[in-house]
């Protein structure tokens, strides 16, 4: 099965004093405005890297609830965090941060089920960069 999902980016003017917008294909996100102050400092809006990290974090949940449910276990809930590293010109780590709610089953055993998740979600595998995992039982 191939599923396709787009999104869309308009951008005007110079690099430094320019601004864009962005769209999903859902509509979730309708024009949202970045720009460089929204990337580089701590501008209103959202910016490419703030959406890897969404995207890694969402893939990487969904991807771990998978990876449970076929050991046989559900989880009440899967909180991650994805932090994306930008440093001299390119994305080059991703610190990825989990708590996980599941009843039954061991810190070792959730540790093994995330680092299954981590390298095999389909956002972890896009990434070339150094991905980092902390991992609680709750």
């Amino acid at each position: 099965m191939q599923i396709k999902r787009s999104a869309t980016a308009r951008w005007e003017g110079s690099g430094k004093t320019g601004n864009g917008i962005m769209s999903t294909q859902s509509t979730v996100l309708h024009d949202a405005q970045y720009s460089y102050n929204t990337r580089f400092e701590d501008g209103i809006g959202t910016n490419p890297e703030e959406l890897i990290g969404a995207a890694h974090a969402g893939c990487f949940s969904m991807k771990l609830a998978f990876v449970l449910q076929a050991a046989g276990f559900t989880a009440d809930s899967i909180d991650t965090k994805a932090t994306v590293v930008l440093e001299g010109g390119g994305i080059t780590a991703v610190q990825l941060e989990t708590s996980v709610k599941v009843p039954g089953v061991s810190l070792a055993q959730l540790e093994e089920f995330t680092a299954d998740a981590k390298a095999n979600c389909p956002v972890s595998k896009l990434l070339n960069a150094e991905i980092t995992l902390t991992t609680i039982l709750l």
